[in-house]
């Protein structure tokens, strides 16, 4: 990409988007277009041909979507399926039509089948059946990886996309009732010690195992590919590596300085036994994970620390 070329991140102001921003800036890349979800409602097909039209954007990150964790998936299914497809298919379409050089689609690691296996190649996908829990997402992911494919078999478009594995860091969600394990514990484990409390309760046995990636790897990973990789298979991104939830807990005990003891709660579920990408196809590409996970979390924590009160935003 010339360091001048116009590029649209959609979801700029997302945990994955904005860390795409950074990296563009940080790379040199300064002819930036964003439109908050006020300005530009991605789901209405006519305000994104009109966007397109206008903007007539070079390159495009595709990193808006409607997410949200198993509750939310399983109260608004037809939210999540409707509203993630008609995201993909109005910029994907009008990218297309107005002359894009280069789109990237963001996927997510839920696409591939509960029983994949592990670690989890890009050839695992359409083997098996999905997680009951957020197929509806899945499958809208799922569409999307086709509709690059499609667009560039038809068309000649140069579509690429990317499956990132679970993703931690500044912009993280917080909220104790539906953010993910990592960002959930650290507020766990900060609230506990502001408390002075004995124990922290962490659900389940501690046994499954997990791979965290830092956000800015991810949005690192997002400007290799854009700027080497054009294929119209699919990519994992990852770190090659996964912990156990109880040393994860350990590590963010460490982190945040709580000095009590870690309960496992044996009446909570464990989930899946393991979730881990086989990332041997981007590091044959020549790029792999620079943020150590200890330093990773430290760094969200401090952030955290500084962004919050009580687990409310500043």
């Amino acid at each position: 990409m010339n360091r001048d070329a116009k590029i649209y991140v959609a979801g700029h102001r997302g945990l994955a988007g904005s860390s795409i921003v950074r990296c563009l800036r940080a790379a040199g890349y300064h002819n930036l277009v964003f439109r908050t979800h006020a300005e530009l409602e991605l789901t209405n097909q006519q305000a994104v041909e009109s966007f397109f039209q206008a903007e007539r954007p070079e390159y495009v990150f595709l990193a808006a979507a409607k997410v949200g964790g198993i509750h939310a998936n399983n109260t608004y299914p037809a939210e999540f399926i409707r509203d993630n497809l008609a995201i993909q298919t109005n910029v994907i379409h009008s990218a297309w039509q107005n002359g894009t050089q280069k789109l990237l689609f963001l996927g997510s690691s839920c696409i591939y089948p509960k029983f994949a296996p592990q670690p989890m190649p890009e050839a695992c996908l359409l083997t098996g059946e999905l997680e009951p829990t957020n197929e509806w997402y899945a499958i809208a992911k799922i569409a999307g990886i086709k509709m690059c494919q499609a667009y560039r078999r038809q068309y000649g478009f140069d579509a690429i996309s990317l499956m990132p594995t679970n993703l931690y860091g500044p912009g993280d969600n917080f909220d104790l009732q539906n953010s993910h394990v990592l960002p959930a514990l650290l507020r766990k484990f900060h609230e506990a010690r502001e408390r002075g409390d004995e124990e922290v309760v962490v659900w389940g046995t501690g046994t499954p195992r997990r791979e965290f990636m830092h956000v800015d790897d991810l949005g690192a990973a997002a400007v290799f590919l854009m700027e080497n990789y054009s294929d119209e298979g699919f990519v994992n991104v990852g770190v090659g590596g996964d912990v156990s939830i109880r040393e994860l807990a350990d590590l963010v005990k460490d982190v945040t300085g709580f000095k009590g003891r870690i309960v496992q709660d044996l009446s909570k579920p464990d989930g899946t036994p393991r979730k881990l990408m086989d990332v041997s196809k981007l590091s044959a590409l020549g790029w792999k994970a620079k943020i150590d996970l200890r330093e990773g979390v430290a760094q969200t924590y401090a952030w955290f620390v500084q962004e919050y009160v009580n687990g409310v935003p500043r």
